[in-house]
């Protein structure tokens, strides 16, 4: 049984970590894919969620710390507005079409979709001119992605896998995703998630984000050109569901950046830090 207490996913709310920006719609699912601390009320906590389709609305806090040398810390408040039914998921600024999924047995199947959405990664101007080793940088401007996924559930871990192309704004970039997550639920009420995440990020990925173009070339900053990468990211999520209809979710993840990411001269950390706390109305 897949109970959905807050989010459905990313997909979801998420905060990207392989760029320390945030992105709505792709990565934080609240769904329950193993079994409960006491199976014998499955039932009764599948009632008390409620169904995963209808409106939703909420309110998400976001945290992030990016790699960036002398880049504040970006804390915003977001709100939300949710719908999916048996067709389409719609997370804030992004969309899954749901397509047709494939039984395995009665334990298993996988889900397939096709997404879109806007990625608000990059920098502006003005947060440029507010750090020292990115003043006279071009901005680094978001795009809209497209891509498509499948999910693999089953009663030992949740795995799914994403690709993104992005389609308008100056990145042309591809990145693949691959996310592991096993839930436990507790008392018909919390849910921990622990989750892992390992991206491939292209060469026009890294080279947008952490590169440096030769007019932007100065003495403490070098060119530099990246290639392909991969990151990894850490990270737990618990969910407290109130009720039927009010849920609150904490999710604090870690993200390990690739080589090809450590080495740009704008980087001075090899980690990136994520925080998102969110609270959810279902209809």
């Amino acid at each position: 049984m897949n109970l959905i207490p807050c989010l459905n996913q990313y997909q979801k709310l998420s905060f990207d970590v392989t760029t320390g920006v945030v992105i709505l719609g792709l990565v934080i699912s609240c769904s329950v894919s193993s079994q409960p601390l006491h199976p014998s009320n499955q039932d009764d906590s599948a009632k008390q969620v409620g169904s995963q389709n209808g409106w939703g609305v909420g309110l998400a806090a976001i945290s992030n710390q990016q790699s960036i040398e002398g880049i504040d810390r970006d804390t915003m408040l977001i709100p939300i507005v949710t719908f999916e039914n048996e067709y389409v998921r719609w997370f804030g600024p992004n969309i899954d079409i749901k397509l047709p999924e494939f039984r395995l047995n009665d334990e298993q199947h996988l889900e397939f979709s096709l997404t879109g959405g806007f990625d608000f990664g990059g920098y502006d101007e003005d947060e440029a001119e507010d750090t020292p080793i990115l003043q006279g940088m071009e901005e680094r401007k978001g795009s809209f992605a497209i891509g498509a996924g499948v999910k693999w559930n089953n009663p030992w871990v949740e795995v799914e896998a994403k690709w993104l192309t992005d389609i308008s704004g100056d990145r042309e970039a591809n990145r693949v995703t691959l996310n592991f997550e096993r839930n436990w639920m507790f008392y018909n009420k919390i849910i921990l998630s622990p989750h892992l995440g390992i991206t491939w990020l292209d060469d026009n990925f890294v080279n947008f984000h952490y590169g440096v173009r030769s007019n932007e070339v100065r003495s403490d900053r070098l060119a530099y050109t990246g290639e392909a990468t991969v990151n990894f990211e850490y990270g737990l999520r618990t969910a407290y569901l109130i009720d039927q209809s009010h849920s609150v979710m904490l999710d604090f993840s870690v993200t390990s950046l690739g080589n090809e990411i450590t080495n740009s001269p704008l980087v001075d950390s090899s980690t990136e830090n994520n925080l998102l706390i969110f609270y959810m109305y279902k209809f």
